[in-house]
């Protein structure tokens, strides 16, 4: 009956879009870490971040666009409310962690934000912006030679970010004659 079940559940469309999402997004990863132009980079990003904000529900999509909204009014504590709904019903959906910790960390809040990214990363570990916000509080915290890591790896899987480039040269340059 087990099997039944499961190789019905395989046969769904939802799987079936689930599977296409994650061929498109190994594809997108690969591009993006091979990419050699900013602007193509970009565009890559562009449909990664696409990607990853479907959630596979209409209402939980517009609870995380609200959400985003509201980080970009400047409205950080709406945001955790619009993302811990988008949570509520689906647990899964790592971009809403992220989102969260976004807002979280705007209002002083590390330690949650800190957990959110931490969940983001378990769900996604390929979501470059949550490796970002962790590398930002390793290096707030005082621990460079960590931070310098998780932004390498961000470096490696986006190499025409500038944030990173940036991170990577200037923790390389700060910690130069260091033990790494």
């Amino acid at each position: 009956m087990t099997a039944l079940l499961a190789a019905l559940w395989l046969a769904s469309p939802l799987a079936a879009q689930q599977q296409t999402d994650r061929e498109r997004e190994a594809d997108l990863l690969q591009q993006l870490s091979e990419a050699q132009d900013p602007h193509a980079a970009s565009m890559i990003e562009g449909e990664l971040r696409t990607l990853w904000s479907r959630s596979g529900s209409a209402a939980i999509d517009l609870l995380y666009r609200r959400g985003q909204d509201a980080l970009q009014a400047g409205k950080p504590e709406e945001a955790v409310e619009h993302f811990t709904a988008a949570l509520d019903w689906d647990p899964d959906f790592a971009e809403a962690y992220v989102g969260r910790a976004q807002a979280y960390y705007m209002t002083n809040a590390v330690g949650p934000a800190i957990d959110d990214l931490r969940e983001a990363l378990v769900l996604n570990p390929n979501q470059w912006e949550a490796l970002m916000g962790f590398a930002a509080v390793l290096e707030e915290v005082g621990l460079e030679e960590d931070a310098l890591e998780v932004w390498h790896r961000v470096h490696d899987m986006h190499p025409q970010n500038p944030e990173a480039l940036a991170a990577v040269t200037r923790l390389e340059t700060q910690l130069q004659g260091q033990t790494l």
